[in-house]
């Protein structure tokens, strides 16, 4: 897996680096459990932004009592029904199936 730096995403994203840092403290940015919040993945900015879904599906797996760590491990696993992984789907433009996924297991 691939990781930009809060520095290089500012730039990607037209920000500051202490706006990146902050999205991610806010819960509207994923980076890397355990890595002080300096090792953002590739595969959540796109065209220059953050995925268009991906603050609302963290809040949504937040709310579900999901901590940072379950919450990168689902967003990152293998899914052969989706296929790939709920970030690829999110990528493609497949999040109605992501989210949907994601409150199903809130119950």
């Amino acid at each position: 897996m691939e990781f930009y730096t809060p520095q290089e995403v500012a730039k990607l994203i037209g920000v500051s680096p202490n706006r990146v840092r902050q999205l991610v403290n806010d819960g509207k940015l994923l980076a890397l459990p355990g890595s002080g919040r300096s090792k953002i993945p590739v595969d959540v900015i796109q065209d220059g932004e953050v995925l268009r879904h991906l603050p609302g599906l963290l809040t949504l797996l937040g709310d579900s009592g999901f901590s940072e760590q379950e919450a990168w491990d689902w967003l990152f696993r293998e899914d052969d029904s989706l296929p790939g992984t709920p970030v690829q789907a999110l990528r493609d433009d497949r999040h109605t199936e992501v989210t949907r996924r994601a409150q199903a297991l809130a119950f």
